[in-house]
């Protein structure tokens, strides 16, 4: 089980990915991407029409999805196509904090 000091630790490491995660809007982009069976990327008026957000909004998201390690893109020429990163490694991360707080809470229920 995970102590007290350990959970505060990755709680810490893990704000900004919650926050992320956590809005609305940048759900509706992931789940955009996810659903881009290609893998090919999506470009910002792409992910403009499929979420409704405005041209800067789906900016301003995909910049914290790539500030968190969730997104990435690449350019062709003059166009950014944006996807979810292949790095699992910040996802893993939020695992292993849900896993020490299941574990804890669990240590309380028996």
């Amino acid at each position: 089980m995970a102590d007290l000091q350990q959970l505060r630790q990755q709680f810490a490491q893990n704000s900004q990915l919650l926050t992320a995660l956590g809005d609305a809007n940048r759900q509706a982009i992931i789940m955009v991407l996810l659903a881009d069976q290609v893998c090919s990327g999506k470009r910002v008026p792409e992910l403009t029409n499929a979420t409704g957000l405005s041209r800067p909004a789906v900016s301003h998201h995909l910049k914290i999805l790539r500030e968190v390690g969730i997104a990435q893109y690449r350019r062709e020429g003059t166009m950014n196509y944006y996807y979810l990163t292949h790095d699992t490694a910040v996802i893993k991360q939020l695992q292993m904090l849900l896993d020490n707080v299941e574990n804890a809470m669990e240590a309380h229920t028996e």
